[in-house]
């Protein structure tokens, strides 16, 4: 019988192949970010269907499907009607157009589905090895953990989109609300609710397999969030070399004065 942590590799392959043929009629590979939540959700799904129900998954369950659904309903409505990511764009014109419709699927799809494998191994972890009918004080701190970091990540965007909406702010920097205590509410929440499914992950005595809450976090501050974010920020925003020396990166802090 195959493990049942290799057949959700077979899952997400699956589903980004998929995924990256809607890419290639579309001519937007845009869409894959739309299903980072997505693909956590379904994941977590199959795991969680494929073993015994225990009030623990059932709380996982219910966490990741809110974290998911809210993540890609909010790049939906940002994303949408805008055309591709300027980062694929600039993927177009280095490879040309006549390769990087199949480059795509290695370089994008396929990467983000095995990253997204890896990084369900704390999701598969409490899937499979909790066992027990009641839910610990581990299981408690988790979901206070989680809770705290929805409310940075949601509250950071909700900030964040209606700073943008105002003309007048155009250019200027976000640096009130929950953007005065870390320059990447959004990113730190993203990263707090990880370890929130990882203290879930703790509390089935798997430790190891919380390296997917690890992972997550190292994405999100040295690869595809705050580092990139902030490289493009510091060219684009003259004031935001100010907004850095008085605010922490990623932890939340008070403001230095």
């Amino acid at each position: 019988m195959v493990p049942l942590y290799i057949q959700g590799l077979f899952l997400i392959i699956g589903l980004m192949t998929t995924l990256w043929i809607v890419s290639v009629i579309l001519k937007n590979v845009s869409i894959v970010d739309l299903f980072w939540g997505l693909g956590f959700i379904i994941v977590n799904m199959f795991y969680f269907f494929k073993t015994e129900v225990t009030p623990t998954k059932i709380v996982l369950l219910v966490l990741v499907a809110i974290w998911g659904l809210r993540l890609s309903i909010y790049l939906a409505w940002r994303n949408i009607g805008k055309g591709e990511d300027f980062r694929y764009k600039e993927f177009r014109k280095k490879y040309g157009e006549k390769n990087y419709w199949w480059i795509s699927f290695f370089q994008t799809f396929l990467l983000q589905g095995i990253l997204m494998w890896v990084i369900s191994l704390t999701l598969y972890g409490v899937n499979n090895y909790s066992a027990s009918q009641r839910l610990n004080y581990i299981d408690f701190f988790a979901v206070l953990v989680w809770l705290f970091g929805f409310i940075f990540e949601a509250g950071g965007d909700l900030q964040l989109a209606r700073f943008k909406r105002n003309v007048n702010n155009k250019g200027k920097v976000l640096d009130s609300g929950l953007w005065r205590y870390t320059r990447h509410p959004n990113y730190f929440g993203d990263s707090a609710v990880w370890w929130g499914y990882g203290l879930f992950c703790l509390s089935t005595g798997n430790y190891w397999l919380v390296i997917g809450s690890v992972l997550m976090t190292l994405l999100i501050i040295k690869v595809s969030g705050v580092a990139l974010l902030e490289k493009s920020l510091k060219q684009q925003k003259p004031e935001y070399a100010d907004y850095i020396q008085n605010t922490n990166s990623f932890l939340p802090w008070f403001p230095k004065k």
